[in-house]
């Protein structure tokens, strides 16, 4: 399978295209610093320099071009302020899908967050609730076009050890889950193309990940459309 990824050089993207590469595939990594291209050759990725926050169509569809299935995987980072949480997390996240309906690639899974599909609390500060207004609307966007995509809410995450176990569902995620067993999933998730249309929520949990993601798959649970 030939699988491109948006926000190469993330801490869910590396792994994810390790994990990707190791197993065989063939990985794109899109990245806007070219000072991560070795990065990503040394996980067996092949990086291709295209700066989401500037790029046009065009260019991502080429980036694009020949992928079984894309990730989005992109996002603003810590630190980063709201106007920057807008231009990745909402703008980016809709150049990338835009991109990918016109380089004919309908498989997209995207890494969206706890919290998306909901307003923000009202004790949210600025910064947070404008990622989780990003977020939710590159989710509608998504949701509203002809692709088969499947939309990942990961609770809390962490650098800690994969447990290999999880949950997921279409209810709230509550807790932390690893950066590890986020990306486990991604590739799974790739895998169970009934996943289509699907939006699930990811935390740590009790279900190997192989069940998990076959359980969300015949319950069709949170299905669009």
């Amino acid at each position: 399978m030939n699988i491109a990824i948006a926000g190469g050089h993330g801490q869910i993207a590396r792994r994810l295209g390790r994990l990707l590469a190791t197993r065989g595939d063939s990985v794109t990594g899109l990245i806007r610093n070219p000072a991560h291209s070795n990065d990503l050759s040394a996980d067996g990725m092949k990086p291709v320099l295209c700066d989401l926050e500037a790029a046009s169509h065009h260019h991502v569809a080429s980036a694009l071009c020949g992928a079984d299935a894309v990730v989005f995987a992109a996002g603003a980072g810590p630190g980063s302020g709201a106007a920057r949480k807008h231009a990745v997390d909402y703008q980016a996240a809709v150049l990338v899908t835009e991109a990918a309906l016109r380089a004919g690639i309908r498989r997209h899974v995207m890494v969206s967050t706890r919290g998306a599909g909901s307003p923000p609390p009202a004790h949210a500060d600025e910064v947070w609730a404008a990622y989780i207004h990003a977020k939710t609307a590159a989710e509608e966007h998504i949701m509203a076009q002809n692709l088969d995509w499947t939309i990942l809410r990961p609770a809390a995450l962490t650098n800690e050890s994969a447990t290999g176990t999880v949950r997921l569902t279409a209810e709230r995620s509550i807790g932390k889950i690893t950066r590890d067993d986020v990306a486990q999933v991604i590739v799974a998730l790739l895998d169970t193309p009934t996943t289509k249309r699907l939006v699930l929520e990811l935390a740590e949990g009790p279900d190997p990940i192989s069940a998990a993601v076959a359980g969300a798959a015949s319950k069709r649970t949170g299905e669009i459309g």
